[in-house]
Order: C-alpha cells, then structure tokens, then sequence
C-alpha cells in the first residue's frame, strides 16, 4: 500500500474514532492488505495475516472488524468508541447477540446512533463489535431498546 493512502486510511480513523485512532488502528511498522474495488477505491483493509481490521464503506466511513475494535480498546483511552457491559450479557454479546440498554453499564459519551462502537466486557476484554443504535445519553437513560447491534463477536 502508498503511504498516501495510509495517511489517508489514519486520517480519516481519527476524525471517525478520536485522535490516535489512525495510529492504533495501521501502526507505522506494519504492512496491510487493501482489497479494492475495480474503480480503486479501499473497500476492505486487514492485516497480514488476513484478519480484517476495517470495511470502508461508499460514504469513506469504516466498519469495524473483531481485529480493528481490538486495537481500539487497546490503544486508545477508556472510555473512547465503547460500550460497556457487564457479566448479564456477556455470554449473548459473544454469541453475536445484540446489546440492549438496559445492559449498557458506561458508554463514550461522544457516541451517536450510527457510530462503529466496540463492545467490552466491564473487565476490559472486548466482546463484539457494532453499530450504535442510540446515542450515548439514551443508552444510559433507556430501560428498553437496542443499544448496539453487534455485527462481529470475539470468542473467548
């Protein structure tokens, strides 16, 4: 891959997901696969050895795979591009069952419905990753609803 279009790929990873986000999701030292559409555009990016990081979608927004939600928990600052849950749905979650609000412990405040969120365990241990449903402030005050709808799941 160009490091134009690296650039590209972390500047637009961190206007979605928060600064350092670009960084944490395509580190410097590393070599990605780009599958692209027959016009050029990036439509999928994983790593070497196949896991699929993000799907870029035709608005230029990512969609976020088990091993793109992954780097984001792990690089960037609690509570950024999460939600939490706790021990009631943890098992659901890694099935690929959807988060309700009722579950939803603590959110990034930044959330808004349409966001690509990772869902972690209240221990830190991602379990899914997904769309937002509600914003921030209605997965918390919410008793009823869908908080995220989980497209991936991490098995234990």
């Amino acid at each position: 891959m160009q490091d134009a279009d690296v650039h590209s790929l972390r500047t637009v990873a961190d206007y979605q997901f928060g600064a350092g986000a670009g960084a944490a999701l395509f580190p410097p030292e590393e070599r990605f696969e780009v599958q692209r559409s027959t016009t050029g555009r990036p439509q999928q990016v994983a790593r070497d050895d196949g896991a699929r990081l993000v799907s870029v979608g035709m608005d230029g927004r990512f969609t976020l795979g088990a091993a793109g939600g992954r780097r984001l928990v792990d690089d960037l600052a609690h509570p950024a591009a999460r939600v939490v849950v706790g021990d009631d749905s943890e098992p659901f979650v890694r099935e690929g069952k959807n988060v309700f609000a009722k579950f939803v412990q603590t959110v990034d405040p930044d959330v808004r419905a349409g966001d690509e969120v990772a869902v972690v365990h209240e221990r830190g241990a991602l379990l899914a990753v997904g769309r937002a449903e509600l914003d921030a402030g209605s997965m918390l005050d919410f008793d009823t609803g869908m908080a995220v709808m989980v497209r991936d799941s991490v098995e234990k």
